[in-house]
């Protein structure tokens, strides 16, 4: 096949999504095979060429990472991508590890995925890395970092991590308060070489220059008034490790200068010595500012940040992840569970949530379950348990039915793929409005809107036989 037309091949066991991936891939240019599982995969791969190879993570017959490992041992140089509904840290640094070019979490556009097919063909022959995919270091569990979320936003921030963790080169952390930002700057060196050795912290806001230079550099004694002796600062103390600097936008020019000249050199010296020591530290900076837009307007050293920002990690704030708020409370309750009862959410107080815009980001979730486990007498999480500014918060800004929205197929394929896609959904559970919407992800009246705009009445059971449908199915 040429660049033209790259065949394309795509292993996954729902049927529906092998329709749409391969009607809505055709569209854009690509030839298009299909298979079942991964065991087809592998099979169909041993005999034929393909530029790409496109994987359901997991799949009932054939799937996972095994599966990955051996579609990479069949065809070393094609790339491969993975899809997947169960974004994490772990499984980012995993499927790198185990022969994955790159994976990408549903709900995704199918111009998204034929985008990153285009780019992972077109950087193919420059691609070397595969060699160096299994020097990456897999620690048994990731699940302590507090880095929650299955959405596509974070599916992003993971394979950002992953890649970060690979590499030696400064990180730039971004994100407003609250999403996480120290976290994300652990989980790379965690996942990195230097793991073994010192990941430490230090916010720079509230710090003087004198005071910040000493606790970064260290200092000889009678430097400053109450040096009564000498001490070696946190780059000496991280050499071989991290040093994570937080809050980068509030240091002075002449920090900011110091910070730079230690970064090209690799030296530091103490405050009032005149002896550099050389030390292997690996610097993550962070800002909820935008370090960009500062420099541009003279307010912050241009040539610091963009020695800073080689690789950048941008945080989403909550907002914009809605579909996590769900997962990240009941892993802050079960941590919350000091004694012994389970604490659950009711669906009230989960709508609440749900509603609510979280300018705290992350860390206003958090503490809104610290206080709400508090109140808790039964280990039911109330609305009246949560705090008032939360639980003022109308349940009407997002209805319950939806809030596992990020499951749907909301693909904004043309007018026929959404129509055959209906159609297959309507045929599979013989016309049953509700369970069509149960298989599609969406509500119940998002799927009576579709018919509608689709004349697909005929194929759609009306209310009544619909009802004696469930009522049969329950019976039974």
């Amino acid at each position: 096949m040429t660049i033209e037309q790259p065949h394309i091949l795509i292993a996954d066991d729902d049927r529906l999504i092998r329709m749409t991936l391969e009607a809505g891939l055709s569209l854009n240019g690509f030839s298009v095979r299909c298979v079942r599982n991964g065991r087809e995969a592998i099979s169909i791969a041993a005999k034929e060429s393909f530029d790409a190879i496109v994987s359901d993570v997991y799949m009932p017959e054939g799937g996972g990472l095994d599966v990955l490992r051996e579609l990479r041992a069949v065809r070393p140089d094609v790339p491969i991508v993975l899809i997947t509904a169960q974004g994490s840290v772990d499984l980012a640094v995993r499927a790198l590890a185990a022969g994955a070019t790159d994976f990408i979490a549903k709900p995704f556009e199918v111009q998204a995925l034929a985008g990153l097919l285009r780019r992972c063909l077109s950087a193919r022959k420059e691609a070397a890395a595969d060699d160096k995919l299994g020097q990456l270091p897999q620690p048994d569990d990731f699940s302590s970092s507090g880095l929650i979320g299955r959405s596509p936003a974070m599916v992003k921030v993971y394979k950002l991590i992953a890649h970060a963790a690979r590499s030696n080169a400064t990180v730039l952390v971004t994100g407003e308060s609250g999403t996480g930002k120290e976290l994300t700057a652990r989980a790379v060196h965690d996942f990195s070489p230097r793991r073994e050795k010192p990941f430490l912290a230090v916010n720079c806001a509230g710090l003087t220059d004198t005071l910040l230079e000493a606790e970064l550099f260290g200092h000889v004694k009678g430097a400053f008034t109450g040096a009564t002796s000498e001490r070696e600062g946190l780059f000496e103390a991280a050499d071989g490790g991290t040093l994570f600097l937080d809050e980068l936008a509030s240091t002075s020019p002449a920090f900011q200068a110091s910070l730079l000249r230690v970064l090209q050199s690799g030296e530091v010296r103490r405050v009032g010595a005149t002896q550099t020591r050389h030390v292997d530290v690996r610097v993550i900076g962070a800002s909820n500012a935008d370090l960009r837009a500062l420099a541009e307007e003279g307010k912050f050293r241009p040539d610091l940040f963009y020695r800073l920002s080689v690789l950048t990690i941008d945080l989403p704030p909550l907002r914009q992840r809605t579909g996590d708020i769900e997962l990240l409370a009941q892993h802050f309750l079960r941590r919350l569970n000091n004694s012994g009862v389970p604490l659950h959410l009711t669906r009230d107080a989960l709508a609440v949530l749900l509603g609510h815009s979280f300018p705290g980001n992350v860390r206003e979730l958090e503490n809104a379950l610290t206080r709400a486990s508090a109140l808790s007498t039964s280990g039911l999480i109330t609305v009246d348990c949560l705090p008032p500014h939360i639980a003022a918060t109308s349940p009407e800004i997002r209805a319950t039915d939806d809030r596992l929205h990020e499951l749907a197929v909301d693909w904004p394929l043309l007018d026929e793929l959404e129509r055959r896609y209906l159609m297959l959904a309507l045929e599979r559970v013989r016309g049953n409005r509700q369970h069509a919407a149960d298989l599609l992800g969406l509500s119940r009246r998002t799927v009576q809107r579709l018919i509608a705009r689709h004349n697909l009445g005929a194929l759609a059971a009306d209310d009544a036989h619909e009802g004696h449908d469930l009522h049969e199915e329950d019976a039974a």
